[in-house]
């Protein structure tokens, strides 16, 4: 059943009620979600707008056939900004998960290579690709390089913190704990959880995969998941400033 949550849910709901009768559709059995914050987080330029997760967790409350809506996201130590990440999604009422983020230096010295070599490249560029490129364009790019490195800049940082495991391990027990559950929300396009929902599928699970045109694999789509674009939910879950 879908209960307006909000007075502002409410009045969206009485001018475009079309995308949530849809919903209501795809939520009408017991449901949990899953989200993966940092891959839904890259899609908000093909989006056009940002997700305001405190909105989003009230559409979810309107919805009383959603038992449990669990976000994924790092922690960057010692910054304030990730901090308050975590604090606002645990205070929305989201089922947090998170663990450090892990800060790798990655080195782009070439002062002591030659200008042709790959040493440094290759670390960078994908191993399918190198051979590819032109010995003008191997040449080129380490002189961006050099010119980094004059600057004194010799490294880079490369900030990492992937919850596919525990998404997928989540996802599974929960189906086996929880034998009410019907449905299962995976908000992330990664090929990664194809085969998590090949299973769940065939268990007699119903998958549904919330993302955008062109951020969903070809994985994901083949695996027989339901897909619900959520473009169609801007005005309950954007920013206020940008209704």
């Amino acid at each position: 059943m879908f209960i307006p949550s909000t007075d502002k849910i409410k009045e969206i709901y009485s001018q475009e009620p079309r995308h949530i009768d849809t919903l209501k559709k795809v939520l009408h059995s017991s449901t949990y979600i899953y989200i993966d914050y940092a891959n839904v987080f890259y899609w908000q330029n093909k989006l056009g707008f940002h997700i305001d997760y405190k909105r989003l967790f009230q559409l979810f409350k309107s919805f009383d056939t959603i038992h449990s809506t669990k976000v994924y996201q790092g922690i960057l130590i010692g910054d304030i900004t990730s901090q308050k990440t975590i604090e606002d999604l645990q205070s929305y009422g989201y089922n947090l998960r998170t663990k450090p983020v892990k800060i790798m230096k990655l080195s782009i010295d070439v002062t002591s290579i030659p200008d042709d070599s790959t040493e440094v490249l290759k670390n960078f560029i994908l191993p399918a690709l190198l051979p590819r490129l032109s010995q003008s364009t191997i040449r080129y790019l380490n002189q961006m390089l050099l010119q980094l490195n004059k600057k004194g800049i010799l490294q880079i940082e490369h900030r990492k913190c992937n919850f596919d495991v525990e998404i997928a391990s989540d996802m599974l027990i929960d189906a086996k704990t929880f034998s009410e559950i019907k449905t299962f929300i995976l908000w992330s396009g990664d090929s990664d959880f194809a085969d998590t929902v090949t299973q769940l599928i065939k268990s007699g699970k119903r998958v549904v995969i919330f993302a955008t045109a062109r951020r969903i694999t070809k994985e994901l789509l083949n695996t027989g998941a339901q897909f619900f674009d959520i473009q169609k939910l801007k005005s309950y879950i954007c920013w206020k400033r940008e209704l």
